[in-house]
Formats: structure tokens, sequence, C-alpha cells
């Protein structure tokens, strides 16, 4: 029989929880069932074995990224957009450096996993964010794929203690994002008369 209070979600949040923690490498049902005050067979109850926590951890995450990014960029535009954006992403990874690498390990099984639609709104948000820049419909895709990989990298080398050089990694991160804005207003496409 579950144990009372324990549910799917709520072993979710103690290993994403613990993931931040520790690191998502260290990550095991042993040390989850620890963290909830259960043995370790209970947690089968609920999830059905590490992979299904990770895939869980992945859908929370990028769920919880959707959101991030949408609070920050609503009522936005343009480099007031971008800015808000990257400053979320860089302090939801900085502060959930585990469930940020669950999240980007984990693959959709397919159109019906809950990992495709949570993936879709974290696209849904930066394309919001990019909207702004009036960028043509055949340079969308590739200036997604910069942004996020640019922002990715920043910030989990960050989160990582890859910045080691003297300079303030804020005014590098600042001087990231004007050149990003520069780059992405660069192509935007003329206006056209209606």
């Amino acid at each position: 029989m579950p144990r009372a209070g324990l549910t799917a979600a709520a072993v979710t949040e103690a290993g994403a929880a613990l993931a931040d923690e520790i690191g998502l490498a260290q990550l095991n049902m042993g040390l989850v069932a620890e963290r909830l005050g259960v043995k370790t067979p209970s947690l089968y109850k609920h999830v059905t074995g590490q992979a299904d926590l990770l895939h869980r951890i992945a859908i929370q995450t990028a769920n919880e990224m959707a959101d991030t990014l949408r609070d920050a960029t609503q009522g936005r535009a343009g480099g007031d957009a971008l800015t808000a954006g990257a400053h979320a992403m860089r302090a939801y990874v900085k502060e959930h450096p585990g469930r940020y690498a669950a999240g980007n390990a984990a693959r959709p099984s397919g159109p019906d996993d809950p990992l495709a639609a949570a993936a879709g709104r974290v696209l849904e948000s930066w394309t919001a964010m990019l909207r702004g820049y009036r960028i043509g419909a055949g340079e969308e895709i590739h200036a997604l794929r910069m942004v996020r990989s640019v922002l990715h990298g920043f910030a989990t080398l960050e989160a990582n203690g890859g910045f080691q050089m003297d300079t303030p990694v804020e005014d590098s991160f600042t001087w990231m994002i004007d050149f990003i804005d520069h780059g992405l207003r660069s192509l935007e496409s003329a206006p056209v008369d209606e």
C-alpha cells in the first residue's frame, strides 16, 4: 500500500531538489527514498525506476522553464524581452543546475509524451520573445537555435564554475546580450506595405 502523502509528483520534486543539491550524476533512487523518509521499494509504487524519475524531472523542468520565460518576457518586445528572458534563464540554471541537466538529457518518446508538450511550451516562449525582432520566417529557426545555444552555453558554464577570469561575469553577460540584440536587429525584415 502506498504511503499516505507520497505521490509521483512528490517523488519527482524530491528527485529534482536532490539533483540540484548534489548533481544529476549523483542522483539515485536510494537517496530520493532517504530524502522522503521511506524505503527505496516504496518509490516504485509511484515511479517505475530511475529512468522514469529522470524523465519526470525533465518534464517538470521544461514546464518550469516555460513558465519562467513566459513570466519574464510577458509584455516585453525586442531587446527588452531578450534581456529579460536571458536573465530569467540564467537565474533558473544557476538555481536549478541538476534539474536543468535532466531536462537537457531527456528526449520525448513520441508526440503523446508530456515532455513533447512541455518542450513545445519552452519553444513557444522563445518564439514569442523573438517575435518583436520581426525576423523573416526563413531565419526564425536559426535565430531560435542561436539564442538557445548561446544562453545555454553561458548559463551552464557559469553554473559549473567555468568562468575564472578576473573580468566580472555580469559584464560579459551584458556584452553578450547586447551582441545578440544587434545581430537579431540586423535580420529584421523591412515592413511590408498593405
